[in-house]
């Protein structure tokens, strides 16, 4: 009989407490004991398992949740066992999907690879991680093996999924391939011989076939754990960079730092659970400085924002990047690193342009707003509203700012 938490040797107590943290669910309730105890009888690391979908877009806190969690797993002793979908990225994952997902080619998935497991290996730890290609067994597997695994699906378990059940209501396409997905999921926990799944929420269906296939190939099923979004730095909407709330695990430490003293007091204790290396019950205590408001939260604050911006750049940096805060924010100083840019030709300078080549805006039409908002400054003066052409005299050597973190000097 599995024995529950409160029942496990004191070390076990402590790793099931962190890696139950900031969990959204565990699948079956009692599988992470079952499976920790399990590795411990057999004297072996859990294999973890966290299939990717690699994409050339820079990686943010809220896709580094889920690594987070995976490198918990290895601090604990624990191989994580990256799944590449070198042949599921071609079929498209449907999850959370209104239509048809486009496929990408294989040379889509191996090209956009590349790039982002340079990004993966900043939070995990390549020693322990493994990493595979589902097109090395699905490619290789016969309409006769693939329809050996349909029999312990029916199209009613599939119909249960929210995204599926959804556009069968309202008449939408759902391809056959997109119903083979969870299956070709399922099949590479078979393989790997996963002990354990981790995903999104919206993962949940997926990683649940996993344990059918298992059960009835004769291996141990999977336990699932679940992690869930990450809201961005507004504290309401989902992170994501259409919504501009995010944070790059590659942006500079000051940027990152300033952004993240800028989420509401109300997420804190959730970007030091879900984005940090944190003990749970640090975090805890963090929670409880927060609710006591004033000065206490603001020192939770720094404190998470320290303890992220640390993970990506070091405990140095992290405590540079909160000096250049409080010289910016608090004394109202020109950071003496200020990046300089050299002012184009031409008199008078056409403002929005030269915030968007200077990068303090993405693009010509969001300048012109950040200056009718006031949000634009020339030493430290904003500038008024649909002023967009300014002289060239009253540009060199002065700070140009747009909002409150970024600027630079023009020369």
């Amino acid at each position: 009989m599995t024995p529950t938490p409160d029942e496990l040797p004191p070390d076990l107590q402590d790793a099931y407490e962190i890696l139950a943290s900031g969990a959204a669910q565990i699948l079956p309730a009692d599988g992470l004991v079952e499976r920790l105890t399990t590795a411990r009888r057999e004297a072996r690391p859990l294999r973890v398992k966290l299939g990717i979908d690699p994409s050339g877009s820079d990686l943010t806190l809220g896709h580094a949740v889920v690594l987070r969690k995976l490198r918990q797993f290895q601090d604990l002793g624990h191989v994580a066992v990256l799944v590449v979908g070198g042949f599921t990225g071609q079929v498209g994952d449907p999850s959370g999907r209104t239509n048809t997902r486009s496929a990408q080619s294989a040379e889509d998935v191996v090209a956009n690879a590349a790039g982002y497991f340079d990004q993966l290996m900043t939070i995990l730890d390549r020693d322990r991680t493994e990493v595979v290609n589902n097109a090395d067994w699905l490619g290789a597997m016969s309409l006769a093996d693939i329809l050996g695994y349909t029999r312990q699906v029916t199209v009613a378990q599939l119909l249960e999924r929210d995204d599926f059940a959804r556009r069968f209501k309202a008449n939408a396409p759902i391809s056959l391939s997109e119903f083979v997905y969870p299956l070709l999921q399922g099949i590479d926990s078979v393989e790997i011989h996963a002990d354990i799944e981790l995903g999104g929420t919206d993962q949940t269906f997926n990683n649940l076939v996993g344990r059918e296939l298992q059960r009835s190939r004769g291996q141990d099923p999977q336990a699932v754990l679940t992690v869930p979004l990450l809201v961005g730095t507004d504290g309401v909407e989902k992170m994501g960079k259409s919504l501009g709330n995010y944070v790059a695990i590659a942006e500079p430490a000051p940027e990152q730092f300033g952004k993240l003293m800028s989420v509401p007091d109300g997420v804190v204790g959730m970007y030091a659970r879900l984005c940090t290396a944190l003990h749970p019950r640090e975090v805890d205590e963090l929670e409880a400085e927060v609710a006591a408001g004033g000065a206490q939260a603001n020192r939770a604050k720094r404190a998470m924002a320290r303890a992220v911006v640390g993970l990506y750049h070091g405990d140095a940096a992290a405590r540079q990047a909160e000096e250049r805060f409080d010289a910016v924010f608090r004394r109202n100083e020109v950071p003496a690193d200020l990046p300089g840019f050299a002012l184009p030709d031409g008199d008078p300078i056409h403002l929005p342009a030269l915030l968007v080549a200077s990068g303090l805006a993405t693009s010509s039409s969001q300048a012109r707003r950040d200056i009718d908002a006031g949000a634009v400054r020339v030493e430290s003066v904003p500038v008024p509203a649909r002023r967009y052409d300014v002289a060239r005299s009253e540009l060199v050597g002065a700070v140009l700012a747009s909002g409150k973190r970024r600027m630079v000097r023009l020369t």
